[in-house]
């Protein structure tokens, strides 16, 4: 059984993240003792919907200083009303943990007015299984099953097809049911690009509207998230697109239905970019820095990965999946170094030996992994 980085909780807590990142046993390890309700389980989903009530009931009868933890809430919203009414009366805490915020924010829910703490929960990295995922698995993702399978092609299919292309599809609000899944086959392809929702829609052969639909449902359901382009100062020429990324590079390769073919150098580079995106993100939500991250890219093409501000100053990214760094991969740090007084630069690639100088500091994919946990780069 995995440690996981995130700390157990203190206080009411909302836990949100993708189906099968492991919510669930994480909340049976630290929260051993308390009382759980289950919304996958359909008739007490059914049965709470109906009468709410009975919830309440069920708690009120719970020990003074009880846990109560709820399972994929968003399955049953009301529930949050009456978690808001009973929370922290003699002493009890709720954990309510869900894989869809928009569910909950569609059906005009009460999110607890600032009453509960938001923690996110991520798929398994680096700091958890205690070794940075080999470069030949980096394709297969990080979700807590995929580490127990030799071959995770079955289950990654069967994520897709059980999960996405139908609890998702559920909730794009759409009878299209074409649409969507060539939607989501042509946007796992753009993984990582910069977004032009217009092309997207024209391969996907759905409007442009329907698609911002779309990623919004992504977005929502935890599946995904934008890395906006960060702007260097006013008037610079900079690209101002978003990029799109699926939260799991696993995912996002069997939604392209390449997942049994070698990956081609591009198309590994992504993915890596992907992966090392996830560790990032896990690391400072879990942290708690929450430091908002973006991408540099200029109108010529020079780019650095991400860019995040830090309360000690800038620092800037850059992902290659190369044994040999080059020195045109300092071009985007160099254009930042230009223009910001304070910028740390950190090139990762997948050579063996770490690397200074040109003004950046150059780690191999483990090390950098190490080295971020350690809370050596970031802080």
């Amino acid at each position: 059984m995995f440690h996981r980085k995130l700390a157990p909780p203190t206080e009411t807590t909302l836990l949100l993240g993708p189906r099968a990142t492991g919510k669930s046993t994480w909340l049976e390890q630290v929260l051993p003792s308390a009382t759980r309700f289950d919304l996958l389980d359909t008739r007490l989903a059914r049965d709470l919907a109906a009468d709410p009530s009975r919830f309440a009931r069920e708690v009120e009868a719970l020990p003074d200083g009880a846990w109560v933890v709820v399972d994929e809430v968003q399955k049953v919203p009301a529930l949050l009303d009456e978690v808001h009414r009973l929370d922290g009366k003699r002493g009890r805490r709720f954990v309510l943990s869900g894989s869809s915020a928009r569910k909950l924010k569609r059906g005009g829910a009460n999110l607890l007015a600032g009453r509960a703490i938001r923690r996110d929960f991520f798929p398994m990295v680096s700091a958890e299984v205690q070794e940075a995922t080999p470069l030949e698995r980096v394709t297969f993702g990080s979700l807590p099953r995929v580490f127990g399978l030799k071959r995770p092609h079955a289950y990654l299919e069967s994520y897709v097809d059980t999960y996405l292309r139908e609890e998702v599809q559920a909730e794009a609000l759409t009878r299209n049911i074409g649409g969507f899944s060539r939607f989501l086959e042509v946007a796992a392809r753009q993984n990582g690009q910069v977004t032009n929702v217009s092309n997207i829609a024209r391969d996907a052969q759905v409007a442009r509207p329907t698609v911002q639909g779309y990623f919004d449902v992504l977005v929502d359901t935890l599946l995904g998230f934008w890395l906006p382009a960060w702007k260097l100062k006013p008037g610079t020429k900079l690209v101002a697109h978003p990029k799109f990324f699926f939260f799991d590079p696993g995912v996002a390769r069997t939604l392209t239905r390449r997942l049994s073919y070698p990956p081609t150098p591009e198309e590994f580079g992504t993915l890596f970019e992907t992966h090392l995106l996830h560790e990032l993100r896990a690391y400072l939500s879990y942290s708690e820095l929450n430091y908002p991250i973006s991408y540099f890219r200029t109108h010529d093409d020079v780019e650095a990965d991400v860019v995040l501000e830090t309360q000690k100053g800038f620092v800037a990214l850059e992902f290659k999946a190369s044994d040999d760094w080059r020195s045109s991969f300092n071009a985007g740090f160099k254009r930042l170094r230009d223009a910001l007084p304070n910028v740390t630069c950190i090139g990762v690639f997948t050579g063996e030996r770490a690397q200074k100088g040109d003004g950046s500091t150059v780690l191999p994919y483990p090390k950098f992994l190490e080295a971020l946990w350690a809370g050596q780069l970031i802080r």
